[in-house]
């Protein structure tokens, strides 16, 4: 498995909330934050979602991932929840400080790209109310949950995982769009909110990330598969459709995260920091 980069320990003796960590972006950002010295709260709904058309991850690969840090020296506490439910949230963040004290860094990664693949007008009001209700209101929830403790501590980083969907618009994926331009808005509100406290809101804005099979990435074959592009084709097309002429890597992903968890990144705050090969310069 790769990492974001060579290890320097510098996380050692911080804790991470990760949450949808059982694969892809996720679980490469929990192997970064595993080489740095950080210890690891990683959650994931680890089951089916009803409307959801396609697999999420399990618990067995949310605890194929919690093993691959603890090798990297990790203390890792794993929990199957569902960024919807509130409650379970909270007492995740209780478990969390019984184990580990407050967390420092809360990376909002839980997120699903289907149902979609149709214009905004055959779009099922329940398709578009669990999009907006796990891409924007997870990332809402955790932060709800996570960040007081960043408060009275006066110092913490929250990272939402966005995209470039949260920047520029793509045909029959509204709902998707949607909720991820609002993600992008919440990371700004965040930023000023809690600015004076000492905590940090950015966005990380991915552009089409590659599925790598050791982090059991499947989110470009859905999108692939929501648009109607043979699985054969999928990676080809997309990668002719970026300036760099390259797929983003979860690699990518996880140092961009790596950078805005850190204190390299101290000043830096309500920032939307794209990885996405050139895509959204044009």
């Amino acid at each position: 498995m790769t990492t974001a980069h060579p290890a320097d320990g510098t996380l050692e003796g911080r804790t991470a909330v990760i949450t949808g960590a059982a694969r892809g972006a996720g679980r490469s950002c929990a192997l970064a934050f595993a080489a740095e010295g950080a210890d690891l709260v990683l959650l994931d709904v680890a089951a089916p979602i009803p409307g959801v058309p396609y697999p999420l991850g399990s618990e067995s690969q949310l605890a194929h991932t919690a093993d691959a840090c603890r090798r990297l020296g990790a203390d890792v506490l794993t929990a199957a929840v569902d960024v919807r439910d509130l409650a379970a949230l909270t007492e995740l963040r209780e478990r969390t400080h019984d184990r580990f004290g407050a967390p420092h860094v809360l990376v909002n990664n839980a997120g699903i790209v289907a149902p979609s693949g149709l214009p905004v007008h055959e779009t099922a009001e329940e398709d578009w109310q669990l999009m907006v209700d796990i891409d924007l209101g997870g990332a809402w929830r955790a932060t709800k949950v996570f960040a007081p403790a960043m408060v009275e501590r006066r110092s913490g980083s929250i990272v939402n995982i966005a995209s470039t969907a949260g920047l520029v618009g793509y045909r029959n994926f509204a709902g998707y769009v949607a909720a991820k331009h609002g993600l992008v808005g919440l990371t700004k509100a965040s930023a000023l909110d809690y600015a004076s406290y000492g905590v940090r809101v950015n966005a990380v804005c991915p552009g089409n990330i590659r599925d790598e099979p050791a982090m059991d990435g499947r989110m470009l074959s859905e999108v692939a598969r929501a648009l109607g592009v043979p699985a054969a084709e999928h990676e080809e097309l997309f990668t002719a459709d970026q300036p760099m002429n390259t797929l983003v890597d979860p690699a990518d992903v996880a140092a961009a995260v790596l950078w805005l968890a850190g204190d390299g990144s101290r000043r830096v705050t309500g920032t939307a920091l794209t990885v996405d090969a050139g895509y959204s310069a044009r």
